[in-house]
Parts: structure tokens; sequence; C-alpha cells
């Protein structure tokens, strides 16, 4: 999150001339286990005076959703955080103190997590400040708030999992997120959703953009997300600058979308917003395109609504070039595919791919972001109409760049040779990776008739990740990479292979808290594959290994086309629990390879990672759009400014879009 910084004149055009000298700053602040970074907006200048215009005004809207995301993430977040705010703005002693210092790491770290779970781990965080030293500094700084934050933020068995995925617990009541009212359990949230399934040809997504409650006669209801409705006063103002958005669109085609996305803000009907995800699939041509809405339903315990997020960005016209090159052979890759040829597709339809220059983050896109999008996520709009996958370009050079000379390889990797490997293809397959995984891994296979999209229930996510990185894994070694021109040569993919491997089983360890199980699905996914693979090697030929020299582990791959055989062996299995929707097998793999973690090995990485000084988790802070305007109030330019820093840039985003109420 950004500072607003209030400068003069004569120092904004300095700094300005200094960016233009010296290397973009890409890290701005760390705590924790966090790093902010800057991302550039490369090729912004470029765009046509209306395309400006169209991402200011898609930005305004973005940004307008803050509020729901930290509502969604538990209802007593909203209250927090102005609590928070209020003491730092008014705080009428020395803020050079200890507990100041804490004070305000733990108010960062709130608007990293956009609430008191951890972004990643979803575990609630403690302050490392007291109850009373908080309770009398507001007293001091005249900060009034509701009492009932207290237990909340310092008494660790309340609320103490944003969403939880432990077996043998109810998962609804257990997790401190905001998707259900209060008292409503698993078992009646799964029935309510069977009783109300649509189970058409063009289905619904019931529950999307909806919180169940219980009324005042004990039934189930829906509150939904819409203009007058729960949320309401935000989606207000969400719909006002879709509405400004709309009169610069591109073309009629983006115009449609932006008419069913307001639409469906207003009436929060899901035909409408199975009308939009259409009308923004059809929209081909469009440079400036953008995510709006209740998107991803990874936060809801039971993997039905979606969160808020949004994402503006315009199109890299020269590194779309590779994704298109990848879309247009999407029919072979399907063909090729390692899996049962009952679960391919005839026709893979409308794969739309684009390398993107991500412009403004928001919601569930911000402070930590997504490298790649897919969407619709509605199987049967990507089975008839297609789906657009996207690669945010800009976002991954910020991780390259601040990565860059920090001993992580030095420290992890087996020998020189590897390190040179990643070194030099390192980053080239990982973008490569992540095109692959979104491009054809997500939209390829199908569903056997009758399979539902909940069909796997808690374990979808972790699987469908999965299924796509495998899909790219796969691929990645394969000869029609380097014929296409993708890959320079049949070394490159090892970089890959192996970043994957060590990160699945050790690396990304450094995550994860000593005793800890794991629970976000994409650091199951990845454990998930690297553990299995380890567990299927050819006991006369290992095709990998887990080594120990001079007292510390590393991965060691003595076979990497046996590994892609091992990679499409899984591929294989998990298409197959995923088209015929095969919850026991699902969880078998889960429980199997994906969550437990070896207490030694952890350990170890926890302390060789710790020696090195880094944060595991990166998230962003957005650039600030402001539009010149002539004597008749009309746009000439939008100007792209980067020296607002995290702490102003947070309390500038609760001062300009704080749209909700405390209490929703």
């Amino acid at each position: 999150m950004k500072r607003h910084l209030v400068i003069a004149c004569a120092a904004v055009s300095l700094f300005c001339a200094c960016q233009k000298q010296q290397k973009f700053q890409y890290s701005v602040d760390k705590f924790y286990d966090l790093e902010i970074l800057r991302y550039d907006v490369p090729a912004f200048d470029e765009l046509t005076l209306q395309q400006k215009i169209l991402v200011y005004y898609l930005s305004e809207a973005a940004l307008q959703g803050r509020d729901i995301l930290f509502d969604q993430n538990g209802r007593y977040n909203l209250r927090i955080r102005r609590a928070l705010e209020a003491l730092y703005c008014n705080y009428p002693y020395s803020k050079s103190t200890d507990e100041f210092a804490a004070f305000e790491r733990y108010l960062k770290r709130v608007w990293f997590s956009n609430g008191i779970h951890h972004h990643y781990s979803e575990d609630k965080f403690l302050p490392e400040f007291t109850q009373d030293w908080f309770v009398e500094a507001c007293r001091k700084a005249g900060v009034t708030y509701d009492e009932a934050i207290l237990p909340v933020m310092f008494d660790p068995s309340v609320m103490p999992k944003r969403t939880t995925q432990q077996d043998g617990v109810d998962l609804v009541a257990n997790s401190a997120g905001n998707y259900y009212g209060e008292g409503i359990t698993q078992a009646e949230a799964e029935k309510w959703y069977e009783d109300h399934k649509d189970n058409s040809a063009e289905p619904l997504w019931i529950g999307l953009n909806s919180q169940l409650v219980k009324n005042e006669n004990g039934e189930i209801v829906e509150r939904v997300y819409k203009v007058g409705g729960l949320y309401g006063e935000a989606l207000e103002k969400v719909v006002y600058w879709l509405r400004k958005a709309y009169e610069v669109a591109e073309n009629d085609e983006q115009r449609a979308a932006i008419a069913k996305m307001i639409e469906f803000n207003e009436t929060g009907d899901l035909k409408a917003f199975n009308e939009y995800c259409i009308a923004w699939v059809k929209d081909l041509n469009s440079r400036v395109d953008y995510v709006n809405g209740f998107t991803e339903t990874y936060s809801d315990p039971l993997g039905i609504t979606g969160t808020w997020e949004s994402l503006v960005n315009f199109k890299d016209l020269e590194a779309t070039k590779r994704t298109q090159l990848i879309s247009d052979n999407a029919q072979w890759f399907e063909d090729n595919s390692p899996t049962d040829p009952r679960f391919k597709k005839e026709e893979v339809k409308g794969v739309t791919a684009k390398v993107i220059t991500a412009a403004i983050l928001a919601g569930d896109c911000y402070p930590a972001t997504p490298i790649g999008i897919n969407l619709p996520n509605a199987s049967w709009i990507r089975k008839d109409y297609g789906s657009k996958s996207v690669t945010i370009d800009n976002l991954m050079h910020a991780y390259n760049e601040a990565a860059k000379g920090n001993g992580f390889n030095e420290e992890f990797m087996i020998d020189d040779n590897i390190r040179e490997i990643c070194n030099l293809y390192g980053a080239m397959c990982n973008d490569l990776h992540t095109d692959l995984h979104e491009c054809v891994g997500h939209g390829s296979g199908k569903l056997m008739p009758g399979v539902g999209k909940d069909a796997l229930k808690e374990h979808a996510s972790t699987i469908e990740e999965a299924r796509a990185d495998l899909f790219g894994l796969y691929y990645l070694a394969d000869p029609k990479l380097v014929e296409l021109g993708l890959l320079p040569n049949m070394d490159a993919y090892k970089a890959a292979y192996y970043q994957q491997q060590m990160n699945g089983a050790m690396t990304q360890l450094v995550r994860i808290e000593p005793g800890k199980d794991i629970e976000e699905a994409h650091m199951r996914n990845r454990q998930l594959i690297a553990n299995w693979v380890l567990d299927n090697v050819t006991l006369t030929a290992p095709e990998l290994a887990i080594v120990e020299r001079d007292g510390k582990h590393y991965l060691q791959i003595l076979d990497y086309q046996g590994l892609r055989r091992l990679y499409g062996k899984l591929l294989a299995e998990i298409q197959r629990i995923t088209s015929e929707g095969d919850y026991p097998a699902a969880k078998a793999m889960v429980e199997k390879y994906a969550v437990k973690v070896d207490p030694d090995l952890h350990k170890e990485v926890l302390e060789r990672y710790a020696a090195l000084n880094l944060a595991p988790y990166k998230g962003f802070i957005n650039p600030v759009y402001s539009p010149v305007r002539d004597h008749d109030g009309n746009i000439t330019d939008v100007k792209i400014d980067f020296t607002e820093g995290y702490i102003e840039q947070h309390l500038r985003y609760s001062r300009d879009y704080s749209n909700l109420p405390d209490i929703n």
C-alpha cells in the first residue's frame, strides 16, 4: 500500500528527472516476512489519450471496492483498521518508542493482509504491543473504538483462522471469514447450496455474490452483494466510475461488457454476470482490459462465494506474440496431453492469451497479487465461449529485479551448473510456465456428464492448480517449444524443473510456521507435485532425490526426461480425478502429499533462509494516476507518479475510498 506524500513541485520534478537517469527503485519497505515493491508501468505514455482516461476511470472503479474485501475477510476488520488508523494519525506522543514501532508494524501488516489474518497462511497474527498499551494510547489520543475488537485482536483463541481447511471440523463455523452469518454450520450451508443448485445447461453460479445468514425465523437467506443490498455503498461508487469508463470504451464489445458489469452490480442478477463473462471473453480487440468484481473463491471455506478483486491492465503488444503462439497451438497441446482421451476436449475454443502490463491492483489482487490469470471460472462458459488467459509481465519483472543477488540460489541450489542454468533460463521459464499454466493448463480437459464444478469440494482449488501446473511442466520439456521458438534449446526447461521441485519440496516451507500444516491451495499444489514424484521414483534408477551434503539438504535431479514422465503420469491421474469428480481420490492425494510438513527439514530450511535476511512474501504499492484538465474541465492527459510510499498510500486509500460502514 502506498503513502500520500505532499511534495513541492520542484522536488517532484527533480525526482522524476532522477528516475529517468537512475535504475527504477523496486524495493520500498520490509517488515516481518513481507517486502513491499514498486512496479513500473512501461509504455503507459504510448497509450492514446482515450486509453489513458479509460485506465484512470477503471482504476477508480477498482479502488472504490477496497472496503469490501476487508469486510469479507472478517466482520471486525473495518472496525479494527479504522481504530488503528485513527490512533496512528492522532497519537500525541513520541512515535520513536518500541511500543509505537510495534504498533506501526502491526498496522502495516493489517493493510497488507486486508485484515488481521496472514494473507497466505490465513492464521491470525497477534500484536507485539499489549492490550493495555493500546487501550491507554487510544484514551490519550481521543480515539473511540468498539470494545468488541479487543478479544478479536489480542486473544489467540478468538477467530484464529480466516479460512480453515482442517479435516474433521466444521469449515464454516471454524473460519473467521465473513461469508456466512453467525450460527450457520457447514452442513446447513451445503444443504442450502444443494437445494438451490442450478442444473441447467447454462447454470447460474449460485452463491457467488451473496452472504448466507439466518433470518428472525431461523431460515437461511441470501444477502446479495449489489447496489441497495450488501456492500451497496461501495458498489454504487464502483458503478459511477464504470459508467464513466463506458463513455470512453475503445469499441462496442468493450462497452457491452462494461454495461453488463454495471447491470450485475446494480441488480445482483447472476444471469447478468454470465452475460458479462461472455461479453468480456468476446472483447478481443481492446488494448485496455480489466477484472472487476467478485471473482476467485479460495477464501470461502466451501469454495462458492467470490472475493472482491480488480486488476486494470493493458496489452504488452510485443510479449503477447509469445502467448498468442501458445494459444494458436492449444489444440495440439490438448491432443498430445498424456491424459486419457475420454477427458480431452475435442475442440478447444477461444483460449485468448496475452501478456499484460498491470496498471492498478485492488481488492484481492493487492498488495499481494497473482502473476497470471485465466477467467472466467465457469466451466460451461470456458467450454462454449472460451477464456482469457494473461501473464502479468511487469509484476514478474519487478519480482525478478528485486531478487537479483540476494544469495538464495547460492544457498539452496546444489551446484554451480544448476545455478548457471537457472540464471540463464529461470526467468524465461517462469514466464513460459505461467503462460502454459494459464493459457492451456486451466483451459484443458473436460468434465464427464453430470460432474459439477463443486464435486471436489474443499480440495477443488488444490487439485485444479496442480492440474494446470503439471500441464505446463509436462510441456516445458517438449521439443515442440523449441520448434515454436519459445525456448532456445532443450536444456532451458531444466531451470523450471529444478525450481519447481526445490520450491515444492523444500524452500516454500519458509512461509510456514514451525508445527503448522500447509493450508493454502497453491502451496499445497506445489508440495503435492513435489512429494508425489519423490514418492514414485524408479527404485533401480531414481529420477531425483533429496541428498545431504555437509549437513544441508539439496534437491538433485538425475534424469530430467524421467522426471517429465512422472509429471505426465501424475497429470493423467489428476485429470481423471477432475473429470470424474472423484472426491475420495482427491482427498486421499491431498492429505497424503500436500498437507503435512517434515519438521526436521522445515527447521533446517528456516534456519538457512533466516541467515539470508530475506522476506518470503512480496507485495506492491500502486502508482498514482492524476488527470490533467483544461479550463473547461476536459481531461487532456493522465500523469503517472511513483513517489507515494506504503503508509501514505494506505492512509490516502482509507480517506478517499472508505465507502462502507463499520458493520455491514
